[in-house]
Formats: structure tokens, C-alpha cells, sequence
């Protein structure tokens, strides 16, 4: 039987929602540049993901300045593609375009990093397969180290299929949070949410359910003791954690109703604070359209 404490092990991320100063420059980025796909727009918001599952909901707000570097928020959205030969299209891509960018090994994933146009933490990574995962004890082994950029442009040399924005299969893999203390980041979201450690770094901790190395980083190498961001600048403004099913869903509220912590509704889930003023909101994960069976 699982673990009332703990997250489902199926946990999953849904949609970052982000607030932009420019409606056009975010979908020129996000659409055209980074090829994910409109999916609704209802002239506030705009969806945008691959096939029907949203990764990104723009809130396009004119006048909004960038988020000071020290305010707590969002580090990093993930984006996780499928397959080595995905993350290659992106780099070319970074490559081609000048655009600037970073690149890391973490010995579970390779993984490129960048600003959207606004200055929102953005990282594109693929992982290498779990059972290839280093270990440390109970906790995943990850580092940062120098990542092969010749190998995995390699991948495109023969016969690769070209770039048609990001493929089927891409998704949300973790959300990295710039937080005030690390300490009461891992209370709060291994105590209270019900993740699990997966590893420690200097200044940080990475928190997962379901054995993955994390779906959430927390850090404050740029942030101890800072405050939230003030409202008038751009940047996160809630993200999703996915549940497999409504009794999933109602489990973790009533373990926060008993620890004190005030939830509301939304949609067909919950929504609460974490300490740093992070919207999170906790629902069901969307199901798949029904396939047409043709007689």
C-alpha cells in the first residue's frame, strides 16, 4: 500500500504559467524559436505545448520589468525532451541563432540553459536512462560538469529527422525555485507535500517522487534572505503538480489541512502557497483524448 506521506509515485508537473511584458516577442520565443504550439488563446492567456498537453500558459501583462536577480521565484522552468537527437535540434538551433546559452552534464541528464525574452529561467534537458542514474547511498549522484556538445550534435549527422518543433513525448520535467532558506524548502515540500530528498548540493536541495532525480530544485545561491518578487515584474506565477487521480488529489490536501496550511479551489484541484508565495497548484493529470476507431 503506498505511503499516506508521501506523493504518488506517478507524480508528474503540468504547465509553468509565466507573466510576460510583451505578448508578440513571448510567442516570436516560445512558438517560433523554441517550436512549441499554440493551443488556446483567449486574448489574456495563451497556452502553448505540444499535442493537447500545455507546458508553458503566457499571461502577457505590458509594462512588467524584469524580476531583481536576489527576490525568490523561479530559477528555472525544465523542459524535458524525449531523446538525445531532440536536445540536439534545440542546440543547433541555440547554435545557429547566437543565441546565448549554457550547457551542463549532470551525469542523469544533459541539459541546455537560457533566458526568455523577459529574463525567466529556462533549461531544455534529456535524461539518460534510469537504470544508468549514479548513485550516492539512498540519494542520486548528480554534478555539473562540462557537457558534450560534438556528441550529441553527432546525433544529427545520419539520417536524423529535421526539426519540426518539439516532438511528441515533451513535457515538464521539474521546476528549480530560487528560495529564501534551503532548510525550510525541504520541510515544506518533503514534510509537508510529501517528496522525497533525491540529492543535496551546496546550497540546494533536489526533492522527487516516484524515484525520479527531481522534480523539484531548490537553491539560494542568489537568494538567502531575499523576498518574493514584487508583482509589477514578470516572472512564475503558479506551476502544476499532477496527481493520478481525484483520491490522490484529496489525500494531499487533507495531510495539508492538518498541518495548518490554507488551500483553495481550482478547477478540479487545489491551489496553495509554498513559502516564498509560489503559487502550486495540485490536480489530476489531464487524461488523452479518446482515439477515433474507424469502422
Amino acid at each position: 500500500m503506498a505511503d499516506p506521506t508521501r506523493l504518488h509515485p506517478e507524480t508528474t508537473l503540468g504547465p509553468v504559467t509565466l507573466a510576460v511584458a510583451d505578448r508578440e516577442r513571448s510567442l516570436a520565443f516560445y512558438r517560433d524559436f523554441l517550436g512549441l504550439r499554440v493551443l488556446t488563446d483567449d486574448g489574456r492567456a495563451v497556452a502553448l505545448g505540444v499535442d493537447a498537453a500545455p507546458l508553458f500558459i503566457l499571461l502577457p501583462q505590458p509594462g512588467l520589468r524584469p524580476a531583481p536577480r536576489r527576490a525568490t521565484g523561479l530559477y528555472h522552468a525544465a523542459v524535458l525532451v524525449p531523446d538525445r537527437v531532440h536536445l540536439a535540434h534545440v542546440l543547433r538551433r541555440l547554435i545557429e541563432s547566437g543565441y546565448r546559452f549554457g550547457a551542463s552534464d549532470h551525469l542523469v541528464s544533459e541539459a541546455l540553459y537560457l533566458d526568455d525574452p523577459d529574463g525567466n529561467g529556462l533549461e531544455i534537458y534529456r535524461d539518460r536512462p534510469r537504470a544508468n542514474w549514479p548513485r550516492r547511498g539512498e540519494r542520486i549522484a548528480m554534478a555539473t560538469l562540462a557537457l558534450d556538445a560534438e556528441g550529441i550534435l553527432g546525433t544529427l549527422r545520419d539520417g536524423a529527422p529535421r526539426w519540426q518543433g518539439m516532438p511528441t513525448g515533451t513535457r515538464v520535467g521539474h521546476v528549480h525555485l530560487k528560495v529564501g532558506d534551503v532548510a525550510a524548502a525541504e520541510r515544506f515540500y518533503r514534510d509537508v507535500l510529501g517528496f522525497d530528498v533525491m540529492a543535496y548540493y551546496p546550497g540546494a536541495v533536489f526533492l522527487a517522487a516516484g524515484g525520479y532525480h527531481h522534480h523539484i530544485g531548490a537553491n539560494a545561491w542568489e537568494s538567502a534572505g531575499a523576498p518574493p518578487a514584487p508583482a509589477e515584474v514578470a516572472g512564475m506565477r503558479s506551476f502544476v503538480i499532477h496527481q493520478p487521480a481525484a483520491a490522490d488529489v484529496a489525500r494531499v490536501r487533507a495531510r495539508l489541512a492538518a498541518a495548518g496550511l490554507e488551500t483553495r479551489e481550482d478547477g478540479d484541484g487545489f491551489a496553495l502557497e509554498d513559502p516564498w508565495r509560489n503559487t502550486i497548484v495540485i490536480t489530476t493529470a489531464p487524461r488523452p483524448a479518446p482515439t477515433e476507431v474507424s469502422s
